[in-house]
């Protein structure tokens, strides 16, 4: 791919390491300290915008030093101090660039899940229809206690060891036959329980994924790389921004970029 080689070549030419033959960390790319990583698995199509991205945080880093710590600021991105006034544009950006910053995949199973724990206590209210689930389950914890199924509240597969090269295995999906003489109450409460976690670990994904979205820092990458796929439709989501971006870019504030922007025609 010609434009890719030109690219590589040009930010080797200002003094940076790109290597394309690493596994960028398990991403599509990756910035540290003036060098470049792209992962050898990445698809054709993705090379270019991936530097693209890559080399903003590099820009990015001139400006903020510290940004690769901290995430930068919009302030300093356009030398602005009205942030606000290009955050809601950036988040536009960011999902039109990126979908999976959307999140729509975690959201669904998401709501799956919560479906499952209202059926799970339905199932729960028919015998004990003062069932809370913010409460302890007292009926419940005085029968589990004697049971091999307390095991199944923490994980939803355990194999528990009963002699010399024997075990036993229990799952979650299983309970019926391993425990037949469990109350189908009780068996609604330890999926009830398996789903609550499996709940908690999908928030706290996401919570940890709009934090690293929601970084200046990759707000700003962002943006440049969506110039690279979609110039006008880049316009039309952040206005404001774009026009603030090209004022700094031809005054020189985001140093090397523009040489990227000429040579690539965005």
């Amino acid at each position: 791919m010609k434009e890719a080689g030109e690219l590589i070549e040009y930010l080797r030419g200002i003094g940076l390491e790109v290597r394309t033959t690493t596994g960028a960390r398990g991403h599509q790319g990756f910035y540290v300290k003036n060098r470049i990583d792209i992962s050898k698995n990445i698809a054709p199509d993705r090379i270019i915008p991936t530097l693209i991205h890559e080399f903003t945080h590099y820009i990015h880093s001139c400006l903020e030093p510290f940004m690769e710590r901290t995430g930068g600021t919009i302030e300093t991105i356009f030398d602005d101090d009205n942030p606000e006034f290009y955050i809601e544009e950036l988040e536009k950006v960011t999902h039109f660039v990126d979908v999976n910053s959307k999140f729509e995949k975690l959201n669904f199973h998401k709501n799956e899940i919560k479906e499952k724990i209202k059926n799970y206590e339905k199932i729960i209210k028919i015998k004990y229809p003062n069932f809370q689930r913010s409460k302890k389950f007292k009926e419940f914890e005085k029968y589990i206690k004697g049971s091999k199924a307390r095991y199944l509240l923490k994980y939803d597969r355990v194999k528990l060891v009963i002699g010399r090269g024997k075990y036993e295995l229990f799952t979650i999906n299983n309970l019926e036959k391993d425990f037949k003489d469990m109350p189908k109450e009780f068996i609604a409460y330890i999926r009830l329980k398996s789903c609550q976690k499996k709940q908690s670990r999908i928030s706290s994904r996401i919570n940890r994924l709009n934090k690293y979205y929601s970084k200046p820092t990759e707000l700003f990458a962002r943006f440049v790389e969506g110039l690279y796929i979609n110039n006008e439709k880049i316009k039309e989501l952040a206005p404001n921004s774009y026009k603030r971006f090209s004022e700094l870019l031809e005054a020189g504030y985001y140093r090397e970029l523009i040489g990227v922007k000429e040579l690539l025609r965005m």
